[in-house]
């Protein structure tokens, strides 16, 4: 009984690894295990048949081998009365027998696969690109289907004459069928080449054969054409460094063509969520999603071991999740157990949590929760090979996107600049190479001029697209140049949607390490900042702190920040907010601010301290706490003997302290360290009855 439940899991197993965090044209069948036996083995393999089969009526959704995918699909149907007599007649089959449907339901496990690669969404130019390959595919599973058959014993096994010689049949079409890269296929593919080719040369293509082009692989239209550039860009991002370079030049060159398509040939933009912005229009998507994980423990979500947001989820032999870095770090300190069991470990082998992963992500998009899901090494490299353009296609495609946008700005219509705007927004996300292109065309002046349309969305896209280019820093310059501050500050204190005010938050922060100064003396910039901070939502409030902090990296607008009344509404967000990430920027923000007098005062007067030191006791961010104990060691410095002497009497604050030297940050620690001495110091001082000189305050500070 224990042995057919596990046979029956192994093969549950095997018919949901077509999940989708499978890599594309990657084939990870499961060989059955030799336990078990025709009963289980049967029923699982029809059932395989007919997934297979029910690509039948989905020819006109594969890019290319339309006629090698019909063919495989023909040989599975034409099997399927065979697979039936055998299990409606036989209980008992002999050893080889069952080795025979291993090795077929092995083989249409890879078959499935394939097709379901063929008819992927978003995948159709790349499949188009890969059809020799695909073609080969299909011929070495035919080939393995001749092979499997012949190892059947069909002199052991009693089957009717008819069933027989039809298999014998079909043995032989197995082996001998041709599987060719298909010449329509490859007059497509020749193409996508040439225009490759044209675009190396900067020649525009005829617009004519890229229609033909998206038309031949079923892309239907702008939204359908941008989930091809998100999967060839996501592609690159896998493989850039796990692949040969000509494979990565292939990718990019591909995104290029592409990113044109969309752009030039796709007339209309249909919408989908998360491409609503372009005219405001709304699904029920997120609400969707924030329904399905209405269901899930957040905590479920935090590593075990530093009670944070997992961003590489890691299963170890006991069967508990932790972060890789954490658990890596575990072993590394010569822990060979389980940290939450205490069991010892045979190995310390980890297997990536991808549904746990997926899950997080979705979680964290949901709710707005900015969480890297790239180790950091592989992301600077990312970083460095995305300044340059990934191949010459790629470089010729995008300048003259640029030069097109350009003139659809300068001489479009109302409509056509809004649409430009959002092209410009999208190309610039991801790539510094585009946003450089884009920039020297000299987009940044027209971007923002349309600052300044009255339409909403123009304003939002042009809002988001500078924000995007605000990453670079000859953008930068432009921006300040042109008499970009004004522009972007009049939109964060009257922008038509409370989206363009957020956006342009995040560009006065990219602004901020450079033109900090000069953003203070604007009049309306900090004032505008704390009220989006104030009314509104979280991504305003997020962008709104992350820019003030930024504003407070020269030493001239503390004040400003103080007496535009920041200090009261920080301290509020710290007693009010239920979300982890603002109180986290907002301690960074006091922390910063109790550096100078000014800010020490304001702080202490709206009775921050004892709110502090519980956050420091209570919270789960790493980052957060080493902004408590930041700030507790500036107000201890500056504040004088009755914030030390409160800090002193506190019965949570040294046990707090001391976790910091050994899990928190390495600037946490010292930070830590730093205020446990002045504790110590003030504790000595005032049992040997020395008298401790008090810094000059003011009159009344509230402390408690």
């Amino acid at each position: 009984m224990i042995q057919t439940q596990k046979s029956n899991t192994n093969l549950s197993m095997i018919r949901n690894t077509s999940g989708s965090g499978r890599r594309i044209l990657t084939f990870p069948a499961v060989h059955p295990c030799e336990s078990i036996g025709p009963s289980i083995l049967l029923p699982s393999l029809i059932t395989l048949c007919n997934a297979i089969s029910s690509f039948q009526h989905r020819f006109s959704c594969f890019p290319c081998n339309k006629r090698n995918a019909r063919n495989a699909i023909r040989l599975t149907l034409l099997l399927q009365p065979f697979l039936h007599e055998i299990r409606d007649c036989h209980s008992g089959l002999p050893d080889p027998a069952t080795l025979s449907l291993s090795e077929l339901h092995l083989t249409f496990q890879k078959l499935l696969f394939l097709l379901e690669d063929l008819s992927r969404e978003g995948a159709k130019l790349y499949m188009l690109m890969e059809s020799d390959r695909v073609a080969t595919q299909f011929r070495v599973i035919s080939r393995s289907v001749a092979t499997a058959l012949d190892v059947f014993p069909f002199g052991s096994v009693e089957i009717s004459k008819e069933t027989k010689e039809h298999v014998f049949l079909l043995n032989e079409q197995a082996r001998k069928a041709i599987f060719e890269f298909e010449e329509e296929d490859k007059r497509v593919v020749m193409s996508v080449v040439s225009g490759l080719t044209r675009f190396e040369n900067q020649v525009a293509p005829d617009e004519g054969d890229l229609k033909w082009v998206i038309e031949y692989i079923g892309v239907k239209g702008w939204r359908e054409c941008n989930k091809e550039v998100k999967f060839l860009e996501g592609e690159i991002g896998f493989k850039g460094f796990n692949e040969k370079r000509n494979k990565v030049i292939l990718l990019s060159s591909l995104v290029g063509f592409m990113s044109y398509c969309r752009c030039l040939v796709m007339e209309v933009v249909d919408f989908e969520e998360s491409d609503k912005k372009i005219d405001g229009r709304e699904s029920n998507v997120q609400s969707e999603m924030n329904l399905s994980l209405s269901c899930l423990n957040p905590d479920d979500f935090r590593c075990p071991i530093t009670l944070e947001l997992m961003s590489d989820p890691v299963t170890i032999e006991t069967g508990h999740t932790y972060d890789r870095s954490s658990i890596l770090k575990w072993f590394r300190s010569g822990n060979l157990t389980c940290p939450n069991t205490a069991k010892k470990l045979i190995t310390t082998e980890m297997v990536p949590n991808l549904v746990l992963r997926k899950l997080i992500q979705r979680y964290c998009f949901a709710n707005d929760i900015s969480i890297p899901f790239v180790d950091l090494g592989r992301r600077n490299r990312e970083i460095t090979r995305r300044v340059e353009p990934g191949s010459v296609a790629a470089e010729g495609a995008m300048r003259m996107l640029a030069s097109f946008l350009k003139g659809r700005i300068e001489n479009g219509s109302g409509e056509e600049m809004n649409r430009g705007a959002f092209e410009i927004r999208l190309l610039s996300k991801t790539s510094i190479f585009n946003r450089s292109c884009l920039v020297e065309a000299g987009l940044v002046p027209l971007l923002l001029k349309l600052l300044s349309s009255r339409d909403s969305l123009t304003q939002e896209n042009a809002a988001a697209a500078l924000l995007n280019l605000s990453k670079c820093a000859k953008s930068r310059s432009v921006m300040v140049e042109k008499w970009g501050l004004e522009l972007i500050v009049g939109v964060l204190k009257k922008g038509v949607k409370i989206e363009a005010r957020q956006h342009v938050a995040a560009v006065l922060f990219y602004l901020s390490a450079e033109y900090g100064n000069l953003l203070g003396k604007e009049p309306e910039a900090i004032p505008s900042l704390i009220r989006l901070v104030k009314d509104g939502p979280y991504r305003s409030k997020k962008n709104g702190l992350v820019a003030m902090f930024g504003l407070l990296k020269h030493p001239e607008n503390h004040r400003r920040v103080v007496e535009g009344g920041a200090v009261p509404l920080l301290v509020g967000i710290l007693k009010g907010s239920e979300n982890e990430d603002l109180i986290t920027d907002s301690l960074a923000v006091l922390a910063t601010l109790a550096e100078k007098r000014e800010g020490m005062f304001a702080i202490l007067h709206e009775e921050a301290l004892h709110v502090a030191v519980e956050i420091l006791s209570c919270s789960t961010s790493r980052v957060g706490r080493e902004h408590c104990v930041a700030l507790l060691l500036s107000l201890s410095l500056k504040g004088g003997e009755d914030v030390v002497a409160y800090l002193v009497k506190s019965p949570s604050l040294m046990e707090s302290l001391y976790s910091q030297l050994s899990a928190g940050t390495s600037r946490a620690s010292k930070k830590a360290s730093a205020l446990i001495r002045v504790l110590h110091d003030f504790y000595e001082r005032r049992s040997s009855g020395f008298k401790i000189s008090v810094i000059p305050q003011e009159p009344f500070i509230h402390v408690r």
